[in-house]
């Protein structure tokens, strides 16, 4: 067995992503594409620029308190898949050799899965992946996934 170092783990970034879209890789048996939802985009993407603007301000003794209005927006205004749902999400694609396992594989559409998300992006089959899933075997053989054991929203982080 080789060991890690517990700080190499801690690096990991390990979380619950909600499968929103599967589908097969064209020309691939074994490959599906997933598009998996890891909760709210990161603020860091959002960017505020231009003018903002006093809406009111109250006129006091000493302080002065301001609402002020700024109009912000994801940078490049980019929607995941061009899909109105996905806007603000943190929407991945990640590809899965699994397709033998799942020859249903729409059912796995709104169950969760395990993923790391800090893994280098991979081409495979032409298809970019962007993290990997994480499943354990079953009895049978086959990939189980490992999921929630209670209610979560998506993108929650192994801790």
């Amino acid at each position: 067995m080789t060991y890690v170092t517990y700080d190499d783990f801690k690096n990991m970034d390990m979380r619950l992503g909600l499968i929103r879209f599967v589908e097969p890789v064209e020309g691939a048996d074994k490959l599906l594409r997933f598009e998996i939802d890891f909760g709210a985009a990161d603020t860091s993407t959002i960017s505020c620029s231009g003018a903002c603007a006093k809406e009111v301000c109250e006129d006091c003794e000493g302080e002065c308190t301001c609402e002020i209005t700024c109009t912000c927006k994801l940078q490049g205004d980019k929607i995941p898949f061009g899909k109105e749902e996905y806007t603000g999400r943190d929407v991945r694609q990640i590809v899965s050799g699994i397709r033998e396992y799942w020859p249903e594989y729409k059912e796995l559409e709104g169950k969760y899965g395990l993923y790391i998300l800090n893994l280098e992006p991979r081409e495979i089959r032409g298809v970019v992946s962007h993290g990997m899933l994480m499943a354990v075997d079953g009895k049978d053989g086959n990939p189980v996934f490992l999921g929630p054991q209670g209610e979560i929203e998506p993108g929650a982080r192994v801790r």
